[in-house]
């Protein structure tokens, strides 16, 4: 038999302790723990949310894939022909069937695609083609039907199976471009089923026949063949699949009330919960692949127009601990627009109500060293910048709330024009001490209310703006003076999870965070950011935004809030910070956005 050696062609690597993180898929063996391993990425398959239909809809068809998808026909509060078109970040609306209808089913691309019978009312078996622009009446479908399924490559190609005639039906119809042909049934009559696939390649589960069925069966271009059930029988639910050795189902409902958030993926042989919808809900539609789907519409219970994405196998980052700060603090100043290899932190609190800090420590990648120090020691304050060139404003000192504002040169602070109003705990972002942007926090008075108060500083003055559209304090930020995010925070007494995207003269409100907090920082753009730690547990939370939502990612080693962090999603550092009482930490921590996983292999 042939050994490893002969097949790769070298030896079984040995280490002492484990591989450099950067070296995946590779097998070796511990010589320090005397343990054979195999180190791989990490991975995390999940739904993400995407901006929503302009049309909130249930008993909608789908079309396409993840990044180029077509919604049609469904219900609102009464029967709707329209269509909207996705391009993998928003929805716009496009011409409507000429035929309003629900619980209609289809297949194809975005460009390219049928919808076919459904609920008019009564049943209908009007089919219509659409060109990229518009819908085209074409031949009829031989049984009308609602509550039935579909795919297709394009408009040329698809396949029509199940629904209610009534009763349930197991007739399956063949579309070649001109017309339908009736070809072999279903082995399980049902309605209200998923499915997805080609004309040729196909895969139907779950639906209703008397009760829900969990049966699942694969078209191979002539007849259908049952399979593997699925693990949780359901009706109403929707799936994305290429063909019938890939695919997901999702959503749907087992009883009434019962509303499923379900994921199960199909790799040719079974069938494997996985991560669940963030919003469970029925008579939903989808489109995509089994490793980027997308889920829009249904009940849930009411009718919604949430839109989700599913990604399998994305790449899960970690944070790892490195070298102390000098200084153990918290509510510092940092420097947004640093790196994890060149950052700063300026000022801050050792303990509540004592000891506020004039110290400045700079990070060159692998220690922290004192620098010259602010000119006026205070906490609560906000910043921007890099650790050549930043700024420190605002906060807090004994005797009350300052505007003060101090600018770094790489060297040293210099005191520069006031903030507006005097505020603490206020966002901060932008690339220089020439450019920033300053919102929300607590002022003009220590006991004054949250602000929604938003300035610009052009290095040499601040000059109010557009406020937020939500007041806080304590929100995290990232990104420029002109392409902001803020998000978080404090709106006392309790948190909110708001996000607002800010465009450089105004605050839009886009998709919130998983999980309402404060006294989190933030790394990166307004496209792709972090966010880091929390003021109340959990606050290890890492959460990352990719321009339309946030999905959570691996937590901090240490949880804290009233911290500091920079850098991009793909390298950041977290530093400084507080847990509970005058826990002052030193900690730093350095993320990486992908990490590893170590499998031992035993005898």
């Amino acid at each position: 038999m042939a050994d490893y050696k002969d097949i790769i062609g070298t030896a079984v690597r040995n280490n002492a302790g484990n591989l450099p993180s950067n070296q995946e898929k590779e097998l070796f063996f511990d010589t320090t723990n005397i343990d054979f391993k195999y180190q791989f990425a990490a991975t995390l398959s999940s739904w993400r949310s995407g901006n929503s239909l302009n049309t909130a809809r249930r008993g909608s068809t789908g079309a396409g894939i993840q990044t180029a998808a077509l919604a049609s026909g469904g219900f609102t509060t009464t029967r709707v022909g329209a269509t909207e078109s996705y391009d993998g970040t928003s929805w716009t609306e496009v011409n409507d069937l000429n035929t309003v209808r629900q619980f209609l089913g289809g297949g194809g691309t975005y460009t390219s695609a049928l919808a076919f019978g459904g609920d008019a009312p009564p049943n209908t078996a009007v089919c219509e083609s659409w060109n990229g622009s518009s819908w085209t009446e074409v031949a009829d479908l031989n049984t009308a039907r609602r509550y039935l399924t579909g795919s297709g490559s394009d408009n040329t190609a698809a396949l029509a199976f199940g629904g209610d005639t009534p009763p349930f039906t197991a007739i399956t119809e063949s579309w070649n471009g001109s017309s339908w042909t009736e070809v072999n049934d279903l082995n399980t009559a049902r309605s209200l089923l998923g499915g997805q696939g080609t004309s040729t390649s196909a895969i139907a589960f779950g639906g209703l026949n008397t009760t829900p069925v969990a049966n699942a069966e694969i078209w191979d271009g002539t007849s259908w063949t049952e399979v593997n059930d699925l693990n949780t029988a359901r009706i109403s639910l929707a799936g994305s699949a290429a063909n019938s050795t890939a695919g997901l189902a999702f959503g749907g409902v087992i009883s009434p009330g019962t509303l499923q958030g379900a994921t199960e993926n199909w790799d040719g042989t079974s069938w494997t919960e996985i991560a669940d919808l963030s919003t469970a809900r029925d008579n939903l539609s989808g489109a995509g692949t089994s490793t980027l789907g997308l889920a829009f519409g249904g009940n849930a219970p009411s009718v919604t127009s949430a839109t989700e994405e599913f990604t399998a196998n994305a790449p899960v980052g970690a944070w790892t601990t490195s070298t102390a700060l000098n200084t153990g603090r918290f509510s510092a100043a940092g420097s947004p627009a640093g790196t994890s290899t060149a950052s700063l932190l300026a000022g801050g609190q050792v303990n509540p109500g004592a000891n506020v800090q004039t110290v400045t420590e700079s990070w060159n990648g692998s220690s922290w060293t004192e620098v010259n120090d602010l000119n006026t020691g205070r906490y609560d304050l906000g910043s921007a910048g890099t650790y050549t060139s930043s700024l420190a404003f605002g906060g807090e000192k004994p005797g009350g709330l300052v505007g003060l504002n101090e600018s770094w040169n790489g060297s040293s602070w210099t005191e520069a024009a006031d903030v507006n109003e005097n505020s603490q705990q206020p966002g901060g972002v932008g690339a220089s001490n020439s450019s920033a942007l300053k919102f929300g926090g607590h002022g003009p008075t220590p006991s004054g209310p949250v602000r929604a108060y938003t300035e610009t500083w052009n290095g040499s003055s601040w000059t109010e703006v557009n406020d937020l559209n939500d007041a806080r304090a304590y929100p995290g930020g990232a990104g420029t003076a002109t392409a902001a995010l803020a998000f978080g925070g404090s709106d006392f007494p309790g948190t909110t999870a708001n996000t607002e995207s800010w465009n450089g003269s105004t605050w839009t409100e886009v998709n919130n965070m998983n999980t309402s907090k404060e006294g989190m920082r933030g790394a990166g753009t307004n496209t792709a950011a972090l966010s880091v730690g929390a003021s109340a547990s959990p606050r290890a939370f890492t959460e990352d935004w990719n321009g339309v939502s946030w999905q959570e990612n691996g937590d901090l080693n240490t949880g804290r809030g009233s911290l500091r962090s920079c850098g991009s999603t793909a390298s950041a550092l977290a530093y400084s910070g507080t847990q509970t009482g005058p826990q002052n930490l030193t900690d730093t921590e350095e993320w990486t956005g992908s990490s590893n996983t170590i499998k031992v292999l035993t005898d």
